[in-house]
C-alpha cells in the first residue's frame, strides 16, 4: 500500500509547528479537510514557504504518517494576492473560511464546496475599485453575505426567506409602506409575516388559572383541538429592502447593487449601505446558532463596516 497520495487543495489555515515547521488546514476535492506539515516553512527562503500561505491552491504529494501527514512537494496552481493586499476583502474572505471549518468533512469528497468557496473568493478579489469607502464597504458586505447564503445552502441549512415560516405564505416586500416589516426568527429557520405571528399568537389558548395559581392539564379530548405550538421568537425585524436583499441571495449572481433601489422610493444609497450590514450580521448570527461557534474573522468585518444598524 502507497504511504503517499497526492491531492488539489486550498490552504485555510495555518500555525506554527516546532522550530519551522508550519501546520496547514487544507480542503481537497478528494478528501475533505487535511491537517498537513509544510516542512522548514518557516525558514527563509523556503520552498513551501509562500506555498503554505493562505488562500493558496496547491497540487500536493503528501507522505502519511502516524499522527500527521507531511508535504513532500507542492505546486502552487492558483492564489489570490488582492485578497492581501486589501484589508476589508482579506476579512471577508477569512470570515467565509472560517465559515467553511465549522462544517467542512475529513475524509469525505467535498467538490462542491470546494467549487463553492473558490469562486466567492475569487470574485471578492475581482471586485472593482469603488470611489469611496463606503461603496467599498458596501460592496464587500454584499459579496461575503452572497457567498454565506450559499454556504449555508450548500450545508442545507439556509434560512428560508421567499416564505413565511408560520404559513408557508410568499413574502412580497412592500417599498410604498415606510413602517412595513419583516420579522426574522433564528430558531424557525427564516422570515415570519408579522401580521401571520400575531394571529398564531391570538389563536393560542389562554390558560385559566386554578385555585391556587396552578394550569389545569389538558384532558385527552380536547389536546387534539389545541394548538400549544407558540408563535416564533422574533430575533430581527427587516424592512422591505432588507427582505429584498436577503431574497436576492439565492441567485448564483449578484446583480447589481443600484438596481435594487426602486425609483422614487423610500430608501436612498446610504439605505443601502446600512441594509447590508443588518443582512450581513443576521446571516452571521443564523450561521452561528446553526454551526455552535463564533465566527471570530467577524470581528475584522464590524470595525471595518458601518456601525450599528
Amino acid at each position: 500500500m502507497s504511504r503517499t497520495y497526492k491531492a488539489t487543495g486550498i490552504n485555510l489555515k495555518s500555525m506554527p509547528l516546532g522550530e519551522a515547521d508550519r501546520l496547514v488546514t487544507v480542503l481537497t476535492p478528494e478528501f475533505g479537510l487535511i491537517r498537513v506539515v509544510a516542512p522548514g516553512a518557516r525558514k527563509q527562503n523556503s520552498k513551501l514557504g509562500g506555498r503554505s500561505g493562505l488562500f493558496v491552491v496547491n497540487e500536493l504529494l503528501v507522505a502519511k504518517g502516524r499522527s500527521l501527514d507531511k508535504i513532500t512537494q507542492a505546486e502552487t496552481i492558483e492564489s489570490y494576492p488582492g485578497l492581501s493586499k486589501d484589508l476589508s476583502k482579506l476579512a471577508a474572505s477569512q470570515y467565509l473560511a472560517e465559515l467553511v471549518l465549522c462544517y467542512a468533512l475529513s475524509e469525505q469528497p467535498q467538490e462542491e464546496l470546494y467549487a463553492l468557496l473558490n469562486e466567492h473568493l475569487r470574485r471578492l478579489e475581482h471586485l472593482p475599485k469603488s470611489s469611496t469607502d463606503k461603496l467599498k464597504t458596501a460592496s464587500v458586505l454584499a459579496h461575503l453575505s452572497h457567498g454565506v447564503f450559499h454556504l449555508l445552502a450548500l450545508a442545507g441549512v439556509v434560512p428560508q426567506v421567499q416564505v413565511c415560516c408560520v404559513t408557508q405564505h410568499a413574502l412580497k416586500p412592500d417599498f410604498t409602506d415606510p413602517n412595513w416589516r419583516v420579522g426574522f426568527s433564528i430558531d424557525a429557520g427564516g422570515a415570519v409575516s408579522l401580521a401571520d405571528n400575531k394571529t398564531v399568537a391570538q389563536s393560542l389558548p389562554r390558560p385559566v388559572l386554578a385555585r391556587g395559581g396552578t394550569i389545569p392539564p389538558a384532558s385527552a379530548s380536547d389536546a387534539s383541538d389545541v394548538q400549544t405550538s407558540p408563535p416564533p421568537r422574533l430575533y430581527a425585524k427587516l424592512t422591505a429592502l432588507e427582505l429584498t436583499l436577503l431574497q436576492k441571495l439565492a441567485q448564483a449572481q449578484l446583480p447589481q447593487l443600484s438596481t435594487l433601489l426602486p425609483e422614487g422610493g423610500l430608501f436612498t444609497v446610504d439605505s443601502l449601505d446600512t441594509a447590508w450590514v443588518k443582512v450581513e450580521r443576521v446571516l452571521r448570527d443564523y450561521a452561528q446558532y446553526h454551526f455552535g461557534r463564533a465566527i471570530r474573522s467577524a470581528t475584522l468585518v464590524d470595525a471595518l463596516s458601518i456601525p450599528d444598524f
